[in-house]
């Protein structure tokens, strides 16, 4: 507060107030620029192999697992009336050899004449494929092949630079700094050098992807914007504890990079599949046993000084376990393993009490199964047995009976039972659309109010409009999935990254919905904004698994890439740089050399 009195003397107050204004619009362009970037940008999928169908007949393989089949909605369709509808699926290792299981139940499938084992049998470049009396001549494509026929291109207009959208990003943590050395008197050196690491950080973290060719910054833009709101929300409550928080931070964006260099190998991935089931189980049981109970639940568990909270990490246990590969999902054992450990995931959750993360992982659980089974039955059943599960709950469980009873009636007893929730309400409407600025709010001091309620600290503090961004961003990084999904290598990126962002859109909107009083209060937390170190943890953890479904040439390190995309001279990775011998061709497309010719035959 000092140094900034010194500096701007008397026009402080007025730099503060005309900073209210600025920072909503680089929300908005931040979120904006990002958005446009993930979703607009087109590109064709990845071509692996052909079928031949009858000799004359070109069916692409385009995933490292294809079904085979007469249904419309298969990988590879083969349309006869002997063909059933799920006949056959065609797996791809990472090292490039294939693999044929026989899905059919009345016809079966034949390699070079032979049948095909219950486990599977082994293809290879022109053997014959043969599914009822349809005969396919498999065909791998080389890598060299593979390469000539992708054409990564984007929308019409001028390219989003993200080294422009980092820029403002710093820009708007600068003016969030800011506006707590002016508002707060008790901000002081510790806030001023965690907002300048982060910065120092992010931009490193850019500089090293960008001179290995990589491209993409999206979700990790996102991601930052979101953490550096939660920052702010952090210096507002502790602000002689950022170090802690940085610190925490730090460790959050390393962990991203391992989880994203890990799963590049699905080998390794399901090498350890089963570990992730029993430390997910075993941790949910500690916390059971060495818990204490806080508000009629058992989530932390305190180790000295520091206080964890495990059911946060279970959720990238979870995913990381409960995602499959197309050769487990047609065995009814793995799906019949993998509900049952869901089951006891959520009775544990339901046991200690913590009913919100239960819901989280519950309908997280939904989607994955369904994109496990492709049943709508097995999910109206799941359901189902949910609804009597939480009428059950509600009969025995005082705190959870009283936050129904709260719900809707918070005015009606502003003083106990509707405490927080009617002071949430009142902090969120006193915001405005442009907020009070960070650190000049008083909803901080309510407790609970840097976590569960922090939604109605963004609307006072940083006001409607870039709380909306923060809510903005992460349905974007849903959208960017949805997205992805057509045109992902393997099962396991596609149901991982769902698994993912509906963890996050469904603790989105049970902490916004929960504050606002739409919803009853369950007590989760923002992602990536609400303080807590292993919610932070798990959130970057999370968005491994959405880097991991980024097909974009050189977009997603999480994903390996042939050596014809690696970046560096002679290849397109996605920026103007007129040293690469690679242009915009005016249609479009990226990946053609500079030789004259425009790609569709054009001189």
């Amino acid at each position: 507060m000092k140094l900034v009195t010194f500096i701007f003397g008397e026009y402080a107050p007025r730099i503060a107030d005309i900073s209210r204004y600025v920072l909503p619009a680089l929300a908005v362009l931040i979120v904006a620029r990002c958005i446009v970037s993930m979703l607009r940008e087109r590109y064709d999928p990845e071509t692996w192999a052909y079928l031949y169908l009858n000799g004359n007949v070109m069916v692409p393989l385009r995933h490292w697992e294809c079904i085979l089949g007469r249904a419309k909605s298969v990988d590879g369709r083969v349309d006869d009336p002997s063909v059933e509808r799920l006949h056959a699926c065609l797996i791809r290792t990472p090292e490039g050899s294939w693999t044929v299981y026989n899905l059919g139940k009345k016809a079966n499938t034949y390699v070079n004449g032979e049948t095909v084992p219950v486990g599977g049998a082994a293809i290879q470049d022109a053997d014959v494929l043969t599914l009822g009396q349809v005969s396919a001549r498999f065909v791998d494509l080389t890598e060299q092949e593979r390469a000539s026929l992708l054409k990564y291109r984007h929308a019409p207009g001028r390219r989003v630079m993200p080294s422009v959208t980092l820029l403002f990003l710093t820009l708007f943590q600068a003016i969030l700094l800011l506006q707590h050395l002016i508002n707060d008197p008790d901000a002081g050196l510790g806030v001023i050098m965690a907002f300048a690491v982060l910065a120092t950080v992010q931009w490193g973290y850019f500089i090293v992807l960008r001179a290995s060719g990589q491209r993409g910054f999206e979700p990790e833009i996102l991601a930052l914007f979101l953490s550096s709101v939660g920052l702010s929300v952090a210096a507002s409550k502790t602000p002689d504890d950022m170090l802690k928080q940085i610190i925490l931070l730090l460790a959050a964006i390393g962990l991203y990079v391992f989880m994203c260099l890990w799963i590049r190998n699905l080998d390794r991935v399901k090498s350890v599949r089963l570990y992730a089931f029993i430390a997910a189980i075993g941790m949910l049981l500690v916390t059971l046993v060495l818990a204490p109970v806080d508000n009629g639940a058992r989530s932390w568990i305190h180790i000295g000084s520091l206080t964890i909270q495990p059911s946060e990490l279970v959720k990238v246990l979870y995913i990381y376990a409960g995602a499959a590969t197309l050769d487990r999902l047609f065995v009814n054992r793995n799906l019949i393993f993998y509900i049952g450990f869901s089951a006891g995931c959520v009775g544990l959750l339901a046991l200690m009490g913590d009913f919100g993360t239960a819901l989280v992982f519950f309908v997280t659980f939904l989607v994955i199964s369904f994109m496990r089974s492709g049943s709508f039955a097995t999910v109206f059943l799941a359901v189902a047995g949910a609804v009597l599960g939480v009428l059950l709950v509600v009969t025995v469980k005082p705190h959870v009976v009283a936050r129904f009873e709260t719900w809707g009636h918070v005015w009606e007893d502003v003083d106990y039972r509707g405490y927080q929730q009617s002071r949430a309400l009142s902090a969120a409407a006193s915001g405005g659309l442009f907020g009070h600025g960070a650190g000049a709010g008083w909803f901080i001091g309510i407790i609970a109010a840097e976590t569960d309620l922090v939604f109605a600290v963004l609307c006072e503090e940083l006001g409607l409009i870039t709380a909306l961004c923060c809510v903005a961003s992460l349905l974007a990084l849903a959208g960017f999935v949805v997205k992805n999904a057509s045109a992902g290598r393997s099962s396991y990126f596609c149901i991982a990254a769902a698994g993912a962002v509906s963890m996050m859109l469904v603790q989105l909107c049970l902490n916004v919905f929960g504050a606002m009083d739409i919803l009853p209060f369950t007590g989760v937390t923002f992602p990536f904004v609400s303080m807590g170190g292993t919610s932070l943890l798990a959130c970057w953890m999370l968005l491994a698994f959405v880097k991991g479904s980024d097909t974009r040439a050189n977009a997603s390190f999480a994903v390996v890439r042939p050596e014809h995309f690696t970046g560096g001279a002679g290849v397109d990775d996605g920026e103007d740089d007129p040293g690469d011998g690679y242009y915009d061709d005016q249609d479009g497309y990226y990946d053609e050399p500079d030789d004259g010719y425009y790609r569709g035959g054009r001189a």
